[in-house]
């Protein structure tokens, strides 16, 4: 069995505690951090097992790089602490299963991943991608969002298989060796969280955003900007890889487009919501939707930007009711263009 790869020591000697002192959803000052961290380092019960929204947060507050949200969710699970009521995490792992039907194909890159969401397919299109494949379906599933039901087991039972699937249906007999994410949920689980659980991953990971700013450069004398003030709703998944957080800003940059100056963003972002609704916490759901659209809103953005599938679904009608368009990164970049044609 894969096993975190986690030194109890670090956090035992960490003087600022930022992975709770610095959440958005629990509130803790330093010494009351230090005493639910010990708590949880010693295997005891602690405050934050039973309340931890899953927000994926504390992966990057942690100055240490020592994986403290991924030791929440294994300790949760060895207390049978489901954040999500157990019928529906129950439904969630029968849904979400492979389907053991993949065939193998041969790809030519650049080869896009775009794991569980054949409806985005259609992204794949136009200047940027063109000759490029794609793969999707069950059985190349990145499963990263067992995180938010604490089920770290399903991860370490089913990602290796995913793995395997995409590198010995596709890429390997085809002679390629990349892989571009569509979803944070992929480029996350394949070159941070794999490694955390010592699973090895034989390809090399490329986040959409890098391939985006690479062929915006490509195409840079065809780019007509688009001229728009946007409000960028940032994945929780992205919390695993914050380093590739630049490319939204360079891509912003490259079409003529604005991203507004608001409160929930960046290291500040807040959940899109859907999480909480699966736990059952509806009025939390509500007020972090509230204040996420009032500040969109507040702060003057036309388009609002999302990567992650579940965020554009979640969000995209509430968006639209305030007056902002809801789009794809991938689509936005797409109109720089389109416009005109």
């Amino acid at each position: 069995m894969y096993e975190l790869n986690y030194d109890l020591q670090i956090c035992e000697q960490c003087e600022t505690c930022d992975c709770l002192v610095n959440c958005q959803y629990l509130d803790f000052d330093l010494k009351s951090a230090k005493i639910e961290k010990q708590n949880i380092l010693m295997g005891r019960d602690s405050k934050v097992l039973d309340e931890c929204v899953t927000c994926y947060a504390c992966e990057e507050y942690c100055p240490n790089d020592n994986h403290p949200f991924y030791l929440i969710v294994e300790r949760q699970e060895e207390k049978g602490i489901l954040p999500a009521p157990a019928p529906i995490t129950k439904q969630q792992i029968i849904m979400m299963q492979p389907r053991g039907t993949i065939t193998p194909a041969q790809v030519r890159p650049p080869v896009i991943n775009m794991c569980y969401f054949p409806m985005l397919t259609g992204c794949i299109r136009g200047k940027l991608y063109e000759g490029a494949s794609y793969i999707v379906g069950s059985d190349i599933f990145c499963n990263v969002m067992w995180l938010h039901f604490a089920k770290n087991s399903i991860i370490r039972e089913r990602l290796p298989r995913m793995i395997d699937n995409i590198w010995s249906h596709y890429l390997r007999d085809s002679g390629v060796n990349e892989l571009v994410c569509f979803h944070d949920e992929c480029f996350g689980t394949f070159t941070q969280l794999a490694t955390a659980f010592g699973i090895d991953v034989p390809f090399k990971s490329i986040h959409l955003f890098e391939y985006l700013s690479k062929k915006l450069d490509a195409l840079q004398d065809q780019i007509q900007p688009v001229n728009a003030k946007v409000a960028y709703q940032r994945p929780c998944s992205n919390r695993l890889v914050p380093e590739t957080q630049h490319w939204v800003d360079n891509i912003f940059q490259r079409i003529g487009i604005e991203r507004v100056e608001r409160e929930y963003d960046r290291e500040n972002a807040l959940c899109c919501g859907q999480v909480f609704r699966a736990h059952q916490r509806d009025e939390l759901a509500d007020d972090v939707q509230r204040r996420n659209l009032d500040d969109m809103q507040q702060a003057g953005a036309n388009y609002c930007v999302f990567n992650c599938p579940a965020c554009f679904f979640t969000l995209a009608e509430a968006v639209s009711e305030r007056g902002i368009f809801p789009i794809l990164m991938s689509d936005l970049c797409q109109l720089a263009f389109e416009k005109g044609t």
